[in-house]
């Protein structure tokens, strides 16, 4: 079986973004390891990079392959979240302790930790699989519309992916009852199908130019952190009800997702999504700041992130981007063993 991986710094960069943004940028996967114990960091990013950058390449591939957009991206992407945190480590189903802390009883039912699985599906989709996709994209513009795998590329992806979650699954106690189990596995079939089904163009900005400056662009960004702020002050007060900070949660990226829909245009697309971008990662480094500063290393990783920033915006001030385009991506030339 022929194994094709075209072009390859993309792929390299989204294989990296995607578990660097949601593990290293948080703190999830300390990296003070990588100078004390570079064996153990090591064993543990390739865990990271089997497991999210495998996960963001495939949701990537699919969306090329049948031509769909933002929708089926994040659709995809909660599924991931599911998986991930469902099926391989199972936080979702943990009472207490970490990484659920008191979100393991504030809105716990039926061994499931709702509240917690609402907000990490959200987050996966979001900073998981959507964001490395669209900073890869910027990186990358004129690779963003091609296929970068052939079907033996394809089918290596899948193995480690599910090897990778199914190690996970066997080695990590408190897993799902039955119910819970077929309860999240259809609701993963579901956005699968969804994911399929929906039009490319369902998420596309109206032509023309944005409505809104970069500043409230980057606000729009920063939503779904601040809702999760809100959760975390939240579960510190258990009178208040956890449909409550549920429905903060759901509100803020709806909203999010209002003001790109009503006031981004398809007119100097790339700067407007770079704009959101910034405003999705930036509360993270006041958060490295603030909470993880204890984490020597996590300042680093802020510091080649923020650096990563401006050289972008650098590079995006030059006009190195594609055009503004319109509605789904037209269909990519085929690698060779993809579509036969």
């Amino acid at each position: 079986m022929r194994i094709l991986v075209r072009p390859r710094l993309p792929v390299l960069a989204l294989l990296l973004l995607a578990p660097a943004i949601p593990e290293l940028l948080t703190g999830s996967t300390p990296i003070t390891p990588l100078f004390a114990d570079p064996i153990q960091f090591a064993v543990s990013f390739l865990f990271d990079i089997g497991l999210y950058g495998t996960g963001a390449l495939l949701i990537r591939e699919f969306a090329v392959h049948y031509r769909k957009g933002w929708a089926s991206i994040l659709l995809l992407g909660a599924a991931y979240g599911i998986a991930e945190e469902g099926f391989a480590v199972h936080t979702f189903f943990e009472t207490s302790g970490a990484p659920v802390g008191a979100l393991g009883g504030y809105g716990h039912a039926f061994g499931v930790d709702w509240l917690w699985a609402l907000g990490l599906t959200v987050f996966h989709a979001t900073y998981s699989i959507a964001l490395p996709i669209l900073l890869t994209q910027l990186v990358f513009p004129e690779a963003q519309r091609v296929r970068w795998l052939d079907r033996g590329a394809l089918v290596v992806l899948v193995a480690v992916y599910l090897a990778v979650v199914s190690t996970f699954a066997f080695t990590i106690g408190h897993g799902p009852s039955p119910a819970a189990l077929a309860f999240f596995l259809a609701v993963v079939a579901l956005l699968l199908v969804l994911a399929r089904e929906l039009p490319g163009d369902l998420l596309s900005p109206r032509p023309g130019p944005r409505t809104i400056g970069r500043w409230g662009l980057a606000l729009a960004g920063t939503l779904e952190w601040d809702a999760w702020l809100a959760v975390l002050v939240l579960a510190s007060h258990p009178p208040v009800p956890a449909i409550v900070p549920a429905a903060i949660i759901a509100a803020a990226n709806l909203s999010a997702v209002a003001v790109v829909l009503r006031r981004v245009g398809t007119d100097d697309l790339e700067r407007s999504k770079f704009c959101f971008a910034v405003g999705m990662l930036v509360p993270l480094f006041v958060w490295d700041g603030f909470v993880e500063f204890s984490e020597p290393g996590i300042l680093l990783v802020t510091g080649v992130f923020a650096y990563f920033l401006y050289w972008l915006a650098r590079r995006l001030g030059r006009g190195e981007a594609l055009p503004p385009a319109t509605g789904a991506p037209p269909p990519s030339p085929p690698l060779p063993g993809v579509d036969g």
